[in-house]
């Protein structure tokens, strides 16, 4: 699992551009189960076990990553652009970014010794920020980069103990535990999909439930881990290292009772309760589809997400992996 966790790791599919995840994923499960490509480029699939379900179950995990679009190329060259998803400004400056064709670039502004003091205090908004690939004029930019291209945040992945950091753990963490779960889990049936375009409003997801229309849904997310630094207990959301998080509420959806209970009783599993209300996933759209879908999220605490640099646990995804498996079977027995 985890050496396809690398693969999808070092893959580049920002929303709305996830051929090259898709591809990818596609050639893993493609001898494990049925699938298709739908139009907004979601893969559905039907995974056949040993016994039929008494409930249809969906599980999800979205390929897209965030990342930046270029908007703009001035005449000496810098690109402009905007963020594609939510990427805090202090992830961004300075940072190197590479494109589809293998174009780099660093992600500049102006230099501090030539700020005002006001100035210096403040984080420069992404509007007076620019990429740098080197171009020496607008004519030579636009031979490698044109504007509506993508590019994300370099990141390589690397394993240190327990401990994954790379870019897009958010949610290769989830497409990874879902590749694995059509390999190997065979008791029932599940449907599912590798959604797109997450990262910005859960579109992707939302069609994929309208299409697959099961009675429940098991929402494999990457999610936001605040335990760090000199943040107190209360804020601290959820801890790497200590399992799975289970959510009971956040921005986007009231999440099943009932589900929630299953989940965070079972004491075979090691997991925990995530404690807060904050970010939201593809549980908003698809607990909202056609006549309502009972969901649950269960998602692996990341530190620093949505950076070139989170972090996660091995222990932690392999937490999400077993719990998956449990609730599935827990759902067809209701």
């Amino acid at each position: 699992m985890f050496d396809t966790l690398r693969t999808l790791c070092t893959l580049s599919s920002v929303s709305g551009d996830e051929k090259t995840v898709r591809d990818c994923i596609i050639e893993e499960i493609k001898d494990y189960c049925e699938y298709k490509v739908d139009a907004l480029g979601n893969i559905l699939f039907e995974k056949k076990g040993k016994k039929r379900t008494a409930n249809r179950v969906m599980l999800d995990a979205h390929m897209d990553e965030v990342g930046i679009i270029i908007t703009d190329i001035e005449e000496n060259g810098f690109l402009r652009f905007n963020t594609v998803g939510g990427i805090e400004k202090e992830c961004l400056l300075f940072s190197r970014v590479i494109f589809k064709n293998k174009t780099t670039g660093v992600i500049g502004n102006r230099p501090i010794h030539l700020l005002s003091a006001e100035e210096a205090k403040k984080l420069p908004l992404v509007d007076n920020m620019y990429i740098d690939i080197g171009a020496k004029d607008k004519e030579s930019a636009l031979k490698r980069v044109a504007p509506g291209d993508t590019a994300v945040l370099c990141g390589d992945y690397i394993e240190s103990g327990d401990l994954i950091l790379s870019k897009a753990l958010d949610d290769r963490v989830g497409c990874a535990v879902l590749i694995n779960l059509i390999k190997n889990y065979d008791e029932y049936d599940f449907c599912g999909s590798f959604s797109t375009m997450e990262e910005v409003g859960c579109i992707g997801a939302r069609t994929a439930a309208f299409s697959l229309s099961p009675d429940f849904a098991l929402v494999l997310e990457g999610t936001t881990a605040s335990d760090i630094g000199d943040t107190p207990p209360s804020k601290e959301i959820c801890c790497v290292g200590e399992g799975v998080a289970v959510s009971f509420m956040d921005r986007g959806t009231l999440y099943d009772r009932e589900l929630y209970s299953i989940a965070i009783n079972d004491k075979s599993i090691k997991k925990q309760t995530k404690r807060g209300t904050t970010g939201a996933n593809n549980s908003a759209g698809i607990h909202l589809s056609k006549e309502g879908i009972r969901t649950l999220a269960l998602s692996v605490p990341t530190r620093y997400i949505h950076s070139a640099s989170s972090v996660c646990s091995k222990e932690d995804i392999i937490s999400m992996y077993k719990s998956t498996e449990y609730m599935i079977s827990a759902i067809n027995k209701l």
